[in-house]
């Protein structure tokens, strides 16, 4: 789920940086500060939108910057329990493959892939199914439904989700394509 929200902060804006936009300097300078975090109400902060608003701002004696108080919108992700997500499979591993959901990374297990009994390519680096010969590699895109999440910490590197493809509708997008093309023969 996407919201967009609306923060408050003390920007510190350093004299080298004052010949240019406002708007402009905060919006990177908080970016920089923010994005990847976490806020348990909000989720992960992707990017700040917009500036909204800002005070005269006030140099302080022996640093030469200046700090304006600012009000600002930014745009945020929160993963939602049985959320049906697409994303890119970023690396496979022998009980796994990791999927890039936007802001963060969701596991598969190799026992939510398919119904089917799953091998583990080491030459290829890709999960393989015995009978159905369906196969899983590194920047193929998937389907899958959220089915654990654990938002702890402050950032992405701290937070768990898990994964599943093994119901209708889910999977490599391939896979999602021949089984439409199946069920409208029959």
């Amino acid at each position: 789920m996407y919201e967009i929200a609306t923060i408050e902060d003390t920007v510190r804006v350093p004299p080298n940086m004052f010949d240019q936009p406002l708007e402009e300097v905060a919006a990177k300078i908080l970016n920089r500060k923010y994005v990847g975090k976490l806020d348990k109400k909000l989720g992960i902060l992707i990017m700040v939108t917009d500036v909204l608003e800002h005070n005269q701002g006030k140099v302080v004696i022996g640093d030469g910057s200046a700090f304006y108080h600012i009000k600002f919108d930014a745009l945020f992700y929160k993963p939602m329990l049985h959320e049906v997500i697409d994303g890119e499979v970023i690396e496979i591993i022998e009980f796994g493959a990791f999927v890039r959901i936007g802001p963060m990374d969701g596991l598969v297990h190799v026992s939510q892939i398919t119904n089917d009994y799953i091998n583990y390519d080491v030459k290829r680096g890709a999960l393989l199914a015995k009978e159905s010969n369906k196969s899983l590699d590194e920047t193929d895109f998937v389907r899958a439904r959220i089915v654990a999440l654990s938002l702890k910490g402050n950032s992405t590197k701290d937070c768990k989700i898990g994964l599943t493809m093994r119901q209708p509708g889910l999977g490599r997008f391939e896979w999602i394509e021949e089984e439409k093309m199946k069920n409208n023969k029959n």
